[in-house]
């Protein structure tokens, strides 16, 4: 049984071991799973009760293991915005950190990429899936904040765009790194497919033995 609340432009970080529930938790916002019992709601509204394309189009998702398509780079930022301009391309690139390392390519934006990215570092996946859900501008955000196999300047450069996207947006982190946790407003701590304990990080701190 899992029952929480999120206010709006709140970040939700949630914390377990592998198999604790984390994933299904994700997966059950944009209805990737169905509620077997109980209900998600956003705004008062059970998520079931609308068209699955309006839910997921106000929801972004930037995960570890992004995925790319064959096609050119800024075609990539623009998956889901496909009238978006190249000054609005730009922009979203530049806050996620991805125009410097775009512009060092001969093609620039017009760079093809393969498959999942062939030719592109994780970092550099990264930070155009980051900048994919800036130029979409959803209300609710789904990420992963690991940052793993990158050097310390990319991770650096990829935690300012993780901030860049989740200011001012309901956030729902899956937490690695204690600087998530101890700046979100709410901390799920899971432990077997239930809330074990939830709360800040200080209230986890003086009140869970599982927690720190």
């Amino acid at each position: 049984h899992v029952s929480f609340v999120a206010e709006p432009g709140q970040t939700v970080a949630i914390m377990g071991t592998t198999g604790s529930g984390k994933s299904t938790i994700i997966n059950l916002i944009p209805r990737f799973y169905e509620a077997s019992s109980g209900r998600v709601t956003i705004d008062g509204t059970d998520v079931r009760d609308v068209t699955i394309e309006s839910l997921r189009d106000q929801i972004g998702i930037v995960l570890q293991d992004t995925t790319l398509f064959s096609g050119s780079i800024r075609d990539n930022i623009a998956y889901g915005r496909p009238d978006a301009s190249d000054a609005e391309v730009e922009a979203a690139a530049r806050a996620a950190q991805a125009h410097p390392f775009i512009t060092e390519f001969a093609d620039g934006y017009a760079t093809i990429v393969g498959e999942r990215g062939v030719g592109l570092s994780g970092g550099q996946r990264q930070r155009i899936a980051i900048a994919r859900a800036l130029l979409h501008d959803p209300r609710i955000l789904i990420l992963d904040d690991s940052t793993s196999a990158v050097d310390a300047e990319t991770e650096y450069q990829i935690q300012l765009a993780l901030q860049e996207l989740m200011h001012g947006r309901t956030s729902f982190v899956i937490a690695q790194r204690i600087s998530t946790v101890r700046d979100a407003n709410l901390i799920l701590l899971l432990d077997g497919g239930t809330i074990a304990a939830q709360g800040t990080h200080d209230e986890l701190l003086r009140t869970s033995a599982l927690y720190g």
